[in-house]
């Protein structure tokens, strides 16, 4: 559930982000909506399908020293480019080309990185701050 959760933050932030610093990456519509629906989506495309198709890739992630995996990354954020919109009123998320895909997907994977450490630190602070009280 936490690594879910990590995965829908990392991408309304990293979209937020994007949109913000990356030329080629827009919202059109109601911001805060289409952006809360894109992150759900990628969350639950990372979280659902990514470990589906990493497994499908072995041969070429273990070629490519895991760098395909970026590869996958884009993939699963073209498809949202795709998906938000048909479930919007007006267009949603657009990415104009390969390289504001490649740089929205590099800060997505660097938000969702620093999310998980973060989560990793303080379940170890959970877990010796109980091992104090025994």
């Amino acid at each position: 559930m936490k690594k879910f959760l990590i995965q829908i933050i990392a991408g309304i932030l990293g979209l937020w982000l994007a949109v913000q610093f990356i030329p080629g990456v827009e919202f059109n519509g109601n911001n805060i909506k289409t952006l809360a629906l894109a992150g759900l989506i990628l969350g639950l495309l990372n979280y659902f399908i990514k470990p589906i198709l990493k497994g499908i890739t072995l041969p070429l992630r273990i070629l490519t020293f895991n760098l395909f995996t970026i590869v996958i990354s884009m993939a699963l954020l073209w498809l949202v480019d795709l998906i938000t919109p048909e479930l919007t009123i007006v267009h949603g998320l657009s990415l104009k080309d390969f390289i504001p895909l490649f740089w929205t997907t590099v800060i997505i994977w660097l938000i969702s990185y620093f999310l998980s450490l973060i989560t990793k630190k303080m379940g170890k602070t959970k877990k010796s701050e109980k091992e104090e009280e025994k």
